[in-house]
């Protein structure tokens, strides 16, 4: 078993969406679900509705139309507001994914939404449990401005040949590339420049053995409680 210094015994179990696999994915059942599988954090996805309330939803539409076009009180009951969904997270750091993307219904050039979610966040007195993250490197840029001791991470598929480098010089604490696109060389070269990496999304237990022991900062997966387990058993993790 690798030590605490990197490896299985430091590996993050992040719920994707809550305990996935589990509950209805990013509900409160989710993410309450993923508390007492033992996972270290949760990633959420924000988005905002007509009325200007922040929720937690990661496609762009419900089956009443865009999010971003309904009332709070038309979408769905399972569709928490962010609020909630952090309330249900109790005792877990939260990856808070802002969804801004310029081929949805909802993107938000300005990145208002940034703004918005940053003074939620603020409000709530528990900066050191949130991680930020968005495609839209526009986006954590913005947070950055508004609250720079939050720290902020470039959600990637692949991962771009100055990655290392964007982070470092705009501040950001954590790369979270596409597991299918991540290799050995990648983490090491994140972790040389005091990047974290946290990749998605991951339940082959196999896989995950294989990234804890590469030093993977975080593992975010539909499976927690198999990521535990894989995490409890180290290199014997079963296959």
């Amino acid at each position: 078993m690798v030590s605490d210094d990197g490896g299985y015994l430091s590996v993050n179990v992040i719920a994707h969406r809550g305990a996935s696999a589990a509950e209805q994915e990013n509900t409160v059942q989710a993410f309450r679900r993923a508390t007492a599988m033992g996972a270290d954090a949760v990633e959420l996805d924000v988005r905002r509705t007509s009325d200007g309330v922040l929720v937690v939803h990661h496609d762009a539409h419900v089956p009443a139309g865009a999010i971003v076009q309904l009332r709070i009180g038309e979408l769905p009951a399972h569709v928490p507001t962010l609020a909630a969904a952090l309330d249900a997270c109790d005792g877990m750091w939260v990856n808070v994914e802002i969804k801004n993307d310029e081929r949805e219904p909802d993107f938000d050039p300005t990145d208002s939404i940034a703004d918005e979610t940053i003074a939620h966040l603020l409000s709530r007195d528990e900066d050191e449990r949130w991680l930020i993250s968005s495609f839209r490197l526009a986006t954590i840029d913005r947070c950055r401005e508004l609250a720079p001791h939050i720290r902020t991470a470039w959600l990637t598929v692949a991962v771009p040949p100055d990655a290392v480098a964007t982070l470092v010089e705009r501040g950001h604490a954590a790369l979270h590339p596409w597991v299918n696109l991540l290799d050995r060389p990648t983490v090491d070269a994140c972790h040389a420049a005091g990047i974290e990496v946290n990749t998605w999304t991951c339940d082959d237990p196999v896989r995950i053995a294989e990234l804890a022991a590469w030093g993977v900062d975080g593992v975010c997966t539909n499976v927690p409680d198999v990521a535990v387990t894989v995490r409890a058993q180290g290199v014997d993790a079963p296959g």
